[in-house]
């Protein structure tokens, strides 16, 4: 995954001319709220943001300086497009919403969110998606340290996370529910105290180094249809930008499981 040059990625500005294929046009551009940051501390930033809510179903940020918490609570309905780089814990507690970043993103991008969706073009820091319980998440590149930690399942909501790249250590440590999708090859510690959920990898470990407490196995028919639709999401995200499509079809692809499987749901 990390084969591709760098020099020969769009810059951050010129992913949000054409995103996901629905970013700024002039007449979007117009009927929506488009502000601009810059060295703005981070209260103010937010607060700006929220008043731009009040008047915009979606709003566009520019000349973002990793201001913390963007997109913070964000409910259903709302859209925030950040054209920089976002501080730590941009999108926690999301409920509902979509914040798409067309830059990296710093640690505990997602955390504990309960609904909505959250799209990076390009890097995160550590602990992304840690304490999610609903939503999904998805990294076009690689993420840090503990990715996915104490992830949780609530009632009939399904956490997922889905990282193009490379991980540090400690993918998925206490995991009790929801799913994380890894494209790169995941660091030591790999599901240490994983009660629940599901790890897919797309790089097979070998039997000596499947943890302690943890079941490697093929997929099953209804994991490739899981598989399936998030790989086909990743793709819609991210493929024009990479260059090419990651295969949908789930081939390769392994499942790790823990032995003993959480009994509760939050």
């Amino acid at each position: 995954m990390g084969d591709e040059s760098m020099a020969m990625r769009p810059t951050a500005l010129e992913v949000c001319t054409y995103g996901t294929g629905m970013l700024c046009t002039d007449q979007e551009t117009a009927s929506s709220g488009v502000i601009t940051l810059e060295t703005d501390h981070v209260m103010v930033a937010n607060e700006r943001i929220r008043q731009a809510f009040d008047h915009a179903g979606a709003v566009e940020v520019r000349g973002a300086f990793a201001q913390r918490y963007l997109g913070c609570a964000l409910p259903r309905g709302k859209l925030l497009r950040v054209c920089d780089a976002v501080g730590a814990e941009a999108a926690c507690y999301l409920d509902g919403g979509t914040v798409e970043v067309f830059g990296d993103a710093q640690e505990q991008t997602g955390a504990a969110m309960n609904d909505g969706c959250v799209i990076v073009h390009g890097r995160c820091g550590d602990a992304v998606g840690c304490e999610m319980r609903g939503g999904t998440i998805f990294v076009r590149d690689t993420g840090g340290w503990y990715v996915g930690t104490r992830m949780e399942q609530a009632g009939q909501r399904q956490a997922a996370l889905v990282i193009g790249g490379d991980v540090g250590g400690f993918l998925g440590e206490r995991m009790t529910g929801g799913i994380i999708v890894l494209l790169g090859k995941p660091g030591v510690h790999l599901g240490a105290g994983m009660r629940g959920g599901v790890i897919y990898l797309r790089h097979q470990l070998e039997e000596d180094a499947v943890p302690k407490g943890l079941t490697q196995e093929p997929m099953q028919q209804a994991d490739r249809a899981i598989l399936g639709n998030l790989l086909a999401r990743y793709n819609n995200y991210f493929a024009t930008e990479r260059g090419r499509k990651v295969d949908e079809s789930g081939a390769g692809f392994v499942r790790l499981t823990p032995h003993d499987k959480a009994s509760y749901v939050v």
